[in-house]
């Protein structure tokens, strides 16, 4: 890859903030993939060539005829390379990626290398001071060489310090006496609303919590304090800025943060301060705080093009790849219930979609299983026909990963976002049939339903629960492999610009901001992805690994091979 100009390859195209806002650049590549309206697949209406001013596009067209209309710009060839818009995971966790990377980790390589989860553990206890948080993530049980901790087992780690390690997928944890005593759970309470507790066969608690039973103790309420919070903004800036790096080394240019707090909002705004937040970000504020942002008179569309707050978010169901979504057939779900678990009660549910509708903001649910889909459906026409001011707002299914035709009938109808895992086939696809059955686990993710139904559909990772790689998500997309190579549900294959659609102008849909980004035309964020491989013409099955060059937001190189 050949830049030409000096100051584009050393500082991204700009040595400051005011130099960027009257920067004039012009762009060229051997292949430009704009995804503008009407660009024939088979072959271009693909300019040679785009114009950047500050952080937009200003024009497309030849390399030459550009040189010639903005003669003052500086010229960057990228030479052999291919350029697509900036690829967009619409739904991920990157604020809490920065704890963490600070925190234990109990990945299955981690586990291997380390000695098991009891033994890295114990080696975080010994360097923590009494009764400071030991807190693990991304925990596999089936991986752990000595078998699925419990609550016994954390309290043979210590009984000074409060001991946490979340499963993988996010939607449970497993604790010790301590922690499960600061979170007030108790052997005699019943299960909470929307959780279940893990027990032990005379009843007393295992440690293990699901769900509702973890999620709204640790995601508190403005008022009351969150139970985790180890560290300090000069602890998570650092790091963060390394997630940062870490997403752009991926080709990722924006993405929408699914779950986020005031913690994470304080992080958000902390980096932006340091000039560490390089890329484009969306907040789903977690619906506990959304009281909190009807005094304050924020809501969906506030902030800049750096980092806006786009919706609220609420869980109704379990998740795809931990056994406890909500299906109206019955399965072996990981927590005993005979087909998974609901989070909120009907009515607490509907009147919550009800009043962020109301406020005009948008609502992305969280819901996997059929049931959990029609559920959310049920809400959104209930608040569409009660307050049609706002029927405009693509409200969003998060994953909404197992559905039919009535139900994509529906969500074509209501012009809602479904925002489907892009790689879970690859990463889960083998164990979904043992938890829900060949059918279902063949029907999982059906990105082709939804776009042969007219739907815009958001591309998601929903990582760290799942891989983070766009690529890996649009080859699996296309190919619908599993790790093992078995393929599910090939009769729901896309094309590779189907694929590439979903992750870039799909995404800019599902966060409200198709009218910025997505694609590479006039007015348009100069945001975008530079690949050593054409993504369109190269091999299914090699697309993930078609090398990442460069990443540029705003027309600023953030991240260089």
């Amino acid at each position: 890859m050949n830049e030409v100009h000096g100051d584009t390859a050393r500082h991204g195209g700009a040595s400051g903030p005011e130099a960027d806002a009257r920067a004039l650049r012009v762009f060229r590549a051997r292949r430009i993939i704009s995804l503008a309206d009407g660009t024939d697949a088979a072959r271009p209406q693909e300019p040679e060539a785009f114009a950047t001013l500050g952080e937009r596009i200003v024009a497309t067209g030849d390399w030459a005829d550009l040189r010639s209309r903005f003669p003052a710009a500086e010229p960057v060839d990228l030479g052999d390379a291919v350029v697509v818009p900036g690829l967009n995971d619409a739904h991920c966790h990157p604020a809490g990626l920065a704890d963490t990377r600070l925190r234990v980790s109990l990945t299955a390589e981690a586990m291997s290398t380390g000695g098991g989860s009891r033994a890295l553990l114990a080696d975080k206890a010994r360097a923590t001071p009494p009764g400071r948080w030991v807190v693990a993530e991304g925990y596999n049980p089936a991986a752990d060489p000595h078998g699925r901790l419990d609550r016994a087992a954390l309290d043979a780690v210590s009984r000074e310090h409060p001991v946490l390690a979340v499963h993988f997928s996010c939607h449970m944890a497993v604790a010790n006496s301590r922690a499960l005593e600061l979170a007030g759970h108790r052997d005699t309470d019943a299960d909470p609303p929307g959780g279940t507790l893990g027990r032990n066969p005379d009843g007393s608690l295992d440690g293990w919590m699901y769900e509702g039973a973890w999620f709204d103790e640790w995601f508190r309420p403005s008022g009351a304090p969150e139970l985790l919070g180890e560290f300090t903004l000069d602890d998570l800036v650092p790091s963060f800025a390394e997630v940062c790096r870490e997403f752009h080394a991926a080709g990722i240019t924006s993405w929408c943060d699914a779950l986020v707090s005031p913690r994470e909002i304080r992080l958000y705004q902390e980096a932006a301060r340091r000039g560490v937040l390089t890329a484009r970000v969306g907040m789903l504020v977690w619906h506990r705080y959304f009281a909190d942002l009807q005094r304050t008179g924020l809501g969906t569309g506030f902030g800049s093009e750096h980092l806006r707050l786009v919706g609220v978010k609420m869980m109704i169901d379990g998740a795809l790849a931990g056994g406890t979504c909500l299906c109206r057939a019955p399965y072996p779900s990981q927590t005993g219930a005979d087909n998974g678990i609901q989070l909120m009660g009907d009515e607490e549910f509907a009147a919550a979609v009800r009043a962020v509708h109301d406020a005009g903001s948008r609502v992305a649910v969280h819901a996997n299983g059929d049931l959990a889909v029609g559920k959310v459906l049920d809400a959104i026409e209930a608040a569409r026909a009660a307050e049609p001011r706002y029927a405009a707002t693509n409200h969003r299914i998060e994953h909404c990963s197992l559905v039919d035709d009535d139900l994509i009938a529906r969500i074509a109808a209501a012009g809602v976002t479904p925002v489907p895992f892009g790689s879970f086939l690859h990463e889960h696809g083998d164990k979904l049939r043992g938890y829900y059955g060949d059918e279902r686990a063949a029907a999982a993710c059906a990105h082709r339903r939804f776009l042969d139904a007219g739907i815009a559909v958001g591309g998601s990772s929903d990582h760290p629960a799942g891989p983070l790689p766009p690529l890996l998500a649009i080859r699996t997309m296309v190919t619908r492999a599993t790790d093992s190579g078995e393929v599910l549900g090939p009769d729901l294959r896309v094309t590779p610009r189907q694929a590439l659609e979903v992750y870039t102008v799909g995404s800019a849909h599902a966060t409200g901001e198709g009218h910025l980004k997505g694609r590479l035309v006039p007015g348009m964020l100069a945001d975008f992805t530079v690949l050593g491989e054409d993504l369109l013409a190269t091999p299914p099955e090699r697309i993930a690994d078609i090398p990442v060059l460069s990443t540029w937001v705003g027309a600023r190189r953030v991240w260089a091979a």
